[in-house]
């Protein structure tokens, strides 16, 4: 048996988050591993790196499956791609050994959550990225960010339905970016809590609306109780963009995305 590892990307807009669930609700991992036993011809169970929550994306989505199938990298990417439904693609496809294991070898993940910050909603993108009509103030957003920063206990930030075995997980990297009316909030740390990004971006987006100061997002880290954060963002604008293995694998490296913000951002690693 050989172990393929994959890249994937998709729009989680249409569907149930990535994990496979009872039949007749629509989730990614089972359109992506129906895809893959065409080409393998035969069933196929994947695991990835994070299983994302329903309507929730992925530029960077890593996964692996064993097969006995013999098919070339080529023949993994653009077979399983002519497959699968169109917010659907696999990136790239490389074999590896069976050391590698895409979700417990996993080093650190990142994510992105962008923020569309305007007094009118958007037509276009409405389910790729969040709209917030209040005025934002990043500079007061970037004061909180240092109090998240390193190894805490996130029960303040961790969604109440979360089975994690433990509320402690090490962040680090945390940083805003603005190019005019886009706000991309970017984190990176060994493993996310349920709902961590999106409760972090509902507590920096009342910082930036002034409904409280930079301070507060130490003070509810503090608390270690749930209900004392704010008001957990929409999935919309949060995108699974990279996950960091040991370089022995030598996994392609890509650029973050989503493709689609401007400039600078679209490509920075």
């Amino acid at each position: 048996m050989a172990r393929i590892a994959l890249g994937v990307e998709y729009d989680g807009s249409h569907y149930h988050g990535w994990q496979t669930q009872q039949v007749g609700i629509r989730t990614v991992q089972t359109e992506v591993e129906r895809a893959l036993a065409k080409v393998a011809n035969h069933p196929v169970s994947v695991s990835c790196a994070g299983r994302t929550d329903s309507g929730v994306h992925a530029t960077g989505q890593v996964i692996h499956f064993d097969t006995d199938a013999e098919r070339s990298e080529r023949g993994w990417v653009y077979g399983a791609n002519s497959a699968l439904p169109a917010d659907i693609a696999i990136r790239w496809a490389k074999p590896v050994s069976t050391e590698f294991h895409a979700r417990f070898g996993a080093v650190a993940r990142r994510y992105r959550y962008v923020i569309y910050n305007h007094t009118i909603r958007p037509g276009l993108y409405n389910r790729q990225l969040t709209w917030n009509y209040r005025p934002l103030d990043v500079e007061r957003m970037r004061q909180a960010l240092p109090a998240l920063l390193g190894t805490h206990d996130f029960t303040s930030y961790r969604g109440i339905h979360c089975q994690a075995k433990s509320p402690v997980k090490t962040l680090h990297h945390l940083a805003l970016f603005q190019r005019e009316r886009l706000i991309v909030l970017e984190a990176e740390a060994n493993a996310f809590l349920m709902h961590m990004v999106r409760n972090i971006a509902g507590v920096l987006m009342a910082i930036g609306t002034g409904k409280a100061e930079p301070a507060w997002a130490g003070e509810v880290l503090a608390a270690r109780d749930r209900r004392l954060g704010g008001v957990t963002a929409p999935p919309y604008g949060l995108y699974l963009v990279g996950v960091r293995y040991d370089p022995v694998f030598e996994l392609p490296d890509e650029p973050f995305g989503p493709q689609w913000l401007p400039g600078e951002l679209s490509s920075w690693r």
